[in-house]
């Protein structure tokens, strides 16, 4: 059937808003009619080219969604047409070695490193242009009408629960808040850094105050973001200069746990020397391909560790419910964090938005 999507036709160039073709879903598959879709610094790393796994377009951006079951393929028991569902960046197999040791984020199944490449458990795309096969992004593709993905990606959520806030949950709210409880496991009491604080960076200053950490530094190179820092949680803010000796002066000897969320060379190296020894340091923030970290190695005598994580190390049938219960209970802040509401045709100006760090988060909503 024919669906409006933003398509990818070059790099570095706006998304062309047009009509092409979605297949029904396989075996195992389930058709979601997307609700709302944020818009993720990881989408415009894709349309910049810097992508390891979307080299070559035709392809359709967009991961962090939430919409209405439309119809499943063959095999299908977990939802069914009419269920609302988040749509979760990975869909663990259930049986591989690493889903048996609970690890989740790491599956190896042949649907879930399939879907990573923008394909199909077959190999196949559900998406063409032009009768030219298009690939979705991470196996969504969600900058469009409708998408096609395996049904462990699903999530069921309550109908009256609202989906352009509950698509945050997929990508930005569980990797920012996972990265504190899943990687670090921050105790209550903890002092938190938190270098960063665009849309993910948010989640972790956020995730840091459910934790129960009673210092919170939030630290970025612009105001208006650690404005943003202070609603949700963090107890200091820093314009980042000497970062290590900026924390030494509120917290003595550097924090328990740091949290880099900007992909950013050199800033890593620099968060990893602001904590104490035995302290944490997670990597959050996505660096380019073929980047090397520059940590003094002799820090690492005094039992400090250096971690990173993959959408938070997420479960997703575990923690995106646990997250929309923290939301509908007041205790995690989305609505904050969409800064707008814009249709799919303007999904080009939501990117710039998000480029020019102008927003929280954009998201792109469907009727």
């Amino acid at each position: 059937m024919l669906m409006r999507a933003a398509v990818v036709t070059e790099f570095k160039a706006p998304m062309q808003v047009r009509e092409i073709e979605i297949a029904d879903p396989g075996p195992g598959e389930v058709r979601v009619r997307i609700a709302a879709s944020g818009v993720c610094g990881s989408d415009i790393k894709a349309l910049d080219g810097k992508s390891a796994v979307l080299r070559e377009p035709p392809f359709v951006l967009g991961h962090e969604s939430a919409g209405v079951v439309e119809s499943v393929g063959a095999g299908v028991t977990a939802v069914r047409p009419g269920d609302h569902v988040i749509i979760a960046m990975n869909g663990p197999c259930g049986r591989c070695r690493n889903c048996g040791a609970a690890r989740y984020h790491l599956c190896g199944g042949r649907a879930r490193m399939a879907a990573i490449m923008g394909t199909m458990a077959d190999g196949t795309t559900r998406l063409s242009v032009d009768g030219v096969p298009a690939r979705p992004m991470i196996g969504i593709g969600s900058f469009a009408e409708y998408a096609v993905v395996n049904e462990p990606m699903c999530v069921k959520i309550a109908k009256d629960a609202p989906m352009d806030v509950m698509c945050l949950l997929a990508c930005g709210v569980v990797t920012g808040v996972g990265a504190v409880l899943n990687v670090a496991r921050v105790p209550p009491g903890s002092s938190v850094l938190v270098v960063g604080c665009g849309g993910v960076g948010l989640n972790v200053v956020q995730g840091a105050l459910l934790a129960g950490a009673t210092t919170i530094i939030a630290a970025d190179v612009a105001e208006n973001k650690l404005k943003l820092a202070e609603r949700f949680g963090a107890t200091h803010t820093i314009l980042v200069g000497d970062l290590p000796a900026q924390v030494r002066e509120i917290v003595r000897g550097g924090v328990d746990h740091a949290f880099d969320v900007t992909g950013v060379a050199g800033v890593l190296g620099a968060a990893f020397a602001a904590t104490q020894p035995g302290g944490t340091t997670v990597m959050v923030g996505s660096p380019p391909p073929g980047s090397t970290l520059d940590v003094d190695a002799s820090l690492l005598f005094a039992s400090r560790r250096l971690m990173g994580t993959q959408g938070g190390d997420a479960a997703p049938l575990r923690d995106l419910p646990m997250l929309a219960e923290q939301y509908l209970r007041g205790r995690l802040d989305l609505d904050g964090l969409i800064s707008e509401r814009l249709p799919l045709d303007e999904v080009n100006t939501a990117v710039e938005h998000v480029r020019r760090g102008a927003v929280a988060r954009s998201v792109i909503v469907f009727d």
